[in-house]
């Protein structure tokens, strides 16, 4: 019997992979059959932890991973997948659909796999498309569009503006105040654009 190969991908660097780790490690992947893609997106063509995974597979091995959208975003790129570890006869087991063995090599197999892929790339679709909705709506209503909060207030910014007119260095008042040189310099420009 082959190894179990396992991979785990976060999009962002503020995402953990603990819990993809915690499932494949509790399917039987071995901690140095483990492979991971930190802040990666499933859409970019480039993962080199995925990259390593996939070199990794010998014939009778099985790629593992906790969810689908784990493996890419395209239908297209997850068939190809699918048919280059036919190839290589490895097989694919993913997590959330119960533990079940996804045998890309038989026809019932390759079938459920590729309706799966249809569907994960359906859903993310659909999010986008929610997410585009939502902030259209938003802002036609003059909603907040979240984003960083402004630190400082405009009186804070003019009192900062009288120190430097009085002589005080720039930088030091930029200090002082907790902003960078180029934020004080961006927001007096603004003030002085809105005060005309």
């Amino acid at each position: 019997m082959g190894k179990l190969i396992g991979y785990a991908r976060v999009s962002t660097r503020s995402q953990g992979a603990d819990r993809q780790v915690t499932d494949l490690l509790k399917a039987g992947v071995r901690r140095d059959d483990l492979y991971l893609d930190h802040g990666v997106s499933g859409a970019r063509a480039s993962r080199p932890g995925f990259e390593q995974a996939v070199g990794a597979l010998q014939e009778g091995d099985t790629l593992v991973v906790t969810t689908l959208d784990r493996l890419g975003r395209s239908t297209q790129n997850m068939l190809e997948l699918a048919e280059s570890l036919r190839e290589k006869s490895v097989g694919l087991r993913v997590l959330n659909l119960g533990g079940g063995q996804v045998d890309t090599s038989t026809p019932m197999g390759s079938m459920v796999f590729t309706v799966l892929a249809a569907l994960a790339q359906m859903e993310l679709e659909i999010k986008r498309e929610r997410v585009t909705d939502s902030v259209t709506k938003r802002r036609a209503a003059g909603g907040d569009l979240g984003g960083r909060r402004e630190k400082f207030t405009n009186s804070q910014i003019r009192s900062a503006q009288r120190l430097i007119d009085a002589g005080q260095p720039v930088s030091q008042v930029a200090r002082d105040m907790g902003m960078s040189r180029a934020t004080l310099y961006r927001r007096s420009r603004e003030l002085s654009i809105k005060d005309v």
